[in-house]
């Protein structure tokens, strides 16, 4: 898809039953996100705040429910619109900064920015040619979100993002988080602290 998103688009869930290792992680859920809005999903550790983002990534099969995007791209799966970024940053410490980002473009396919400007971006310009098993857990978290702008995708489902982010590092994520949902996009992120923008809650019960 290009980087502006229809205005009409949203993501709804319906019913959805969670299990996980023969245990209900949670059921009967309902959410819904539409264009230019970010959700927060909160609870307590154990609720399936994680689990719901991989249901809508597609990495998990709901035991029963739905989960739709109405208004995206009828030639894309739902998994193929989104972006999936764990809490844990996947990277391949022997290759490089620009390596790393260049192998998740071709990994995820589409319509790409140039790498440079999006390591530029999240301030990793000075790093391009180190490994990336070099770099401090915030350097690896902002490579991590260079993702999200060299192959754009209008469905971002966040994993505690800000994660191991400094406080200037927080301010440019929330920068970008800003601009994505001003190009019509959706964020839904499962954060223990406050995500740095504006959101609608979905809470979300279950045990430790």
């Amino acid at each position: 898809m290009s980087g502006t998103t229809q205005g009409k688009m949203q993501l709804s869930g319906r019913g959805l039953i969670c299990v996980r290792g023969g245990r209900e992680v949670f059921s009967g859920l309902d959410f819904a996100a539409a264009a230019g809005e970010a959700v927060s999903v909160v609870g307590r550790n154990g609720a399936g705040k994680t689990s719901l983002l991989r249901l809508i990534a597609g990495l998990l099969v709901p035991a029963a429910g739905t989960i739709v995007l109405d208004g995206g791209d009828g030639e894309l799966t739902l998994p193929e619109q989104c972006h999936y970024l764990g809490h844990r940053d996947a990277l391949k410490p022997a290759l490089s900064v620009t390596e790393n980002l260049t192998f998740w473009a071709d990994f995820l396919g589409g319509e790409r920015a140039d790498p440079a400007e999006t390591l530029a971006t999240v301030g990793l310009d000075h790093a391009t040619h180190l490994p990336a098993g070099f770099l401090s857990a915030g350097q690896r978290r902002r490579l991590s979100l260079a993702r999200l702008l060299t192959v754009r995708r209008p469905v971002w489902l966040l994993d505690e993002p800000t994660n191991a982010l400094d406080v200037a590092g927080q301010d440019m994520f929330g920068g970008l988080m800003r601009q994505h949902l001003s190009r019509g996009g959706m964020i839904v992120a499962a954060t223990h602290a406050p995500l740095g923008i504006e959101s609608r809650e979905l809470r979300i019960g279950g045990v430790a």
